[in-house]
């Protein structure tokens, strides 16, 4: 028995998709990414499962997390501090280690 819960657009080609499936002979909760492509169209390796009998944890996990935590604007400080730091680099005089395989 499959039932699919919900699929979440990850990308254009990609959905992540919740399901109640029996797998094994064993009911459980799989999250897995769908894909659409020339080359291939269904299910990825990347995912989970969650077995039923782990679900009530599983979900108490879940709705423990506070949505503020998920907020972008801790996310974009991260990547604006990360961009800063690969601009820096990029700009910094070559390492010993450059100048040294340069020379051989």
């Amino acid at each position: 028995m499959e039932k699919d819960i919900d699929r979440i657009p990850k990308n254009p080609d990609t959905d992540i998709v919740i399901r109640i499936d029996d797998f094994g002979g064993k009911k459980g909760l799989t999250i897995r990414e769908f894909v659409k492509s020339e080359r291939y169209t269904g299910f990825t390796k990347s995912g989970t499962r969650v077995p039923a009998e782990h679900f009530n944890t599983f979900k108490a996990a879940i709705n423990s997390i506070d949505e503020k935590d998920l907020e972008e604007t801790g996310e974009q400080a991260t990547l604006t501090e990360t961009e800063t730091s690969s601009e820096q680099k990029e700009d910094s005089p070559p390492s010993n280690t450059a100048i040294k395989e340069e020379a051989m």
